[in-house]
């Protein structure tokens, strides 16, 4: 079972550019989009439902915001749009496939880097979604949630870690809270569980030849329940070519649909 997960970063853009050619040699089963920017009645039959996949989209209320997308070669027996929050859920943050007892989900964690008001709705997102993680977690399902998190976790996440602790995204409050995700509710970071090295990232700031000097981030993961987490077999970060200024994140799981 493959898992791709990319922010598309407008996904019109990243058609332009080339996503729809790469997507089908990927071969995946899923296909996880972050930060679509574009609602169903926008888009083109070629994205809207690209060949031999079902889709399902949650679309934030705002044109040119957010939104997530969510591709699949099997039918699902059901799709969730949203997690319950008024707040969150009309920005199109969330969509869930059920297979079974198999749960695959694109998530769009906010940012905070634009104002502290958006850091402040960051906050009230991570308070939100607490719980509804540990609903997953003791749900008897297994459930991966693939995207753009928004967060580094720990040092080895990111070039300038020393220079970015007061800046959303590294800050204290924010690493402590994905650490309680992961030793307190029990969820894996798969990508950490196969790879341990340094200079893995998924983003790069426009700005500074970020990209050519890989001075990145490591902020889109898979965080998977323990059991579907051990049958992980492979991960990749594609760098050959750009959709967009975050990078696809693919893990090969050994799992059965």
């Amino acid at each position: 079972m493959r898992i791709v997960s990319v922010n598309v970063n407008g996904i019109r853009s990243a058609a332009r550019k080339g996503f729809y050619q790469w997507l089908p040699a990927q071969r995946a089963d899923f296909v996880c989009m972050q930060e679509v920017k574009a609602h169903e009645s926008d888009l083109e039959p070629s994205i809207l439902a690209p060949k031999n996949y079902h889709a399902a989209f949650s679309c934030a209320e705002k044109r040119g915001y957010s939104g997530v997308g969510l591709y699949s070669r099997h039918k699902p027996d059901s799709v969730q749009r949203g997690f319950g929050s008024k707040e969150f859920d009309a920005e199109g943050r969330y969509v869930e496939m059920r297979f079974g007892k198999l749960s695959v989900v694109s998530v769009y964690f906010p940012s905070g880097a634009s104002s502290p008001e958006r850091q402040l709705a960051k906050f009230r997102f991570l308070d939100e979604v607490k719980p509804y993680l540990q609903s997953l977690a003791g749900s008897g399902r297994e459930v991966v949630l693939c995207g753009d998190w928004n967060i580094a976790h720990k040092e080895i996440d990111l070039r300038n870690w020393r220079s970015n602790q007061k800046n959303s995204g590294f800050l204290p409050e924010e690493r402590a809270w994905i650490s309680h995700v992961f030793d307190g509710i029990g969820l894996v970071d798969v990508f950490r569980r196969l790879n341990g090295k340094p200079d893995q990232y998924t983003w790069w700031s426009n700005r500074g030849d970020s990209w050519n000097k890989n001075v990145g981030w490591r902020i889109d993961y898979h965080v998977a329940t323990a059991g579907l987490a051990k049958t992980a077999k492979k991960e990749s970060i594609y760098k050959t070519k750009r959709f967009s200024d975050h990078a696809p994140l693919t893990i090969d799981y050994d799992w059965q649909i």
